[in-house]
């Protein structure tokens, strides 16, 4: 089997791993991009990009909603986990997961709260699991000991899967026979085509252009699974808010607006003006997927974060025993707070 394999075992091992190494690091006092105390707010901000891509906070620096805060690009990733993880060590001020993955940093002790929602699914933005036309795949019973390809385990996907199988009636133990495996995205069409996987996993610009070149079909999509939804969120320290409320409240209320000014602005001018940011920070980026940018997919008004959306998750981490029942409430994991958009 391919290297870009990887089991469903090693690498919730070493995903809680690193978690474990985030949290220790933000306890013993390692962070580097928090507030220094010195009673002065922070005004640049440290983050990770996307190749390719536009990340709401880079839209609205671009459209001015972020007033006097500017941002400082430090690399781009692939894994929101990752992104949170640094983030949670001080290594950048702010970073976006999977809710489900920022309720696992947070049972691992790492002091952090979700200040906005980051991304979601509706008609236009989401994802489909998707097998060859003439599959014999039909239902969820039909994936036991198969193999279904992701972008990453223990995460959006994974819980997506989950979820379509236990509202189907399979069992724990008949779910435990269907095998979750890590394979890149830009990777994923050929490894359905080759039959190296049963299901694939596909969104965005590589949903679009398998879907196009023929001869697959959806199997489910979390959108028919679950109703347009908010996934994941940007996230923060507890001690980088508590340091600087006013950078805080700029930043969110200036996301929260860009979230908007999406819903609102005809399609192309979006997409005229995302590449045109990117051309114009001059990291010699292919801006050919911006042309299949349809939505961000966040659900509520401003991206304002509701109970349900940790909710959902809290149930299933609960139900997988990677976290207590009951050890968190939704409110602990998040704040609106400082989502200024909409209010008065």
């Amino acid at each position: 089997m391919p290297a870009a394999f990887t089991s469903t075992t090693t690498s919730r091992r070493q995903f809680l791993t690193l978690l474990g190494i985030s949290a220790a690091a933000v306890s013993c006092g390692t962070a580097t991009a928090d507030g220094g105390g010195s009673g002065k707010q922070t005004k640049t901000l440290k983050y990770q990009g996307a190749v390719g891509a536009v990340t709401l906070p880079e839209l609205a620096l671009d459209l001015g909603y972020l007033e006097d805060l500017r941002l400082e690009w430090v690399g781009n990733t692939i894994s929101g986990p990752q992104d949170i993880q640094s983030a949670a060590t001080g290594q950048t001020h702010f970073g976006s997961a999977f809710n489900g993955a920022v309720i696992k940093l947070a049972a691992g002790n790492a002091p952090i709260k979700a200040v906005i929602s980051s991304y979601g699914s509706d008609q236009y933005s989401y994802a489909g699991y998707f097998v060859l036309e003439d599959s014999p795949i039909r239902s969820a019973r039909d994936l036991i000991g198969k193999k279904v390809g992701m972008n990453t385990l223990g995460a959006h996907y994974q819980a997506l899967l989950d979820t379509y199988l236990s509202r189907n009636g399979l069992s724990k133990a008949d779910a435990a026979k269907v095998e979750a495996l890590v394979i890149p995205p830009v990777n994923t069409e050929q490894a359905l085509r080759a039959k190296q996987i049963e299901v694939g996993v596909l969104t965005g610009v590589l949903r679009d252009k398998a879907v196009a070149g023929g001869g697959i079909r959806p199997l489910f999509t979390d959108v028919e699974l679950l109703g347009p939804f908010s996934a994941g969120t940007y996230i923060m320290t507890e001690r980088f808010i508590r340091q600087n409320p006013d950078t805080v409240r700029t930043f969110v209320t200036g996301v929260a607006k860009a979230i908007e000014w999406s819903r609102t602005t005809p399609r192309e001018e979006a997409v005229a003006r995302m590449t045109e940011i990117v051309k114009k920070r001059g990291r010699n980026e292919d801006t050919a997927a911006l042309q299949y940018w349809r939505s961000f997919g966040i659900a509520e008004t401003g991206g304002r974060i509701p109970d349900q959306e940790f909710q959902l998750w809290l149930d299933w981490l609960g139900e997988r025993g990677e976290i207590k029942q009951g050890q968190f409430k939704p409110s602990d994991l998040y704040t609106n707070e400082f989502n200024g958009y909409g209010k008065g």
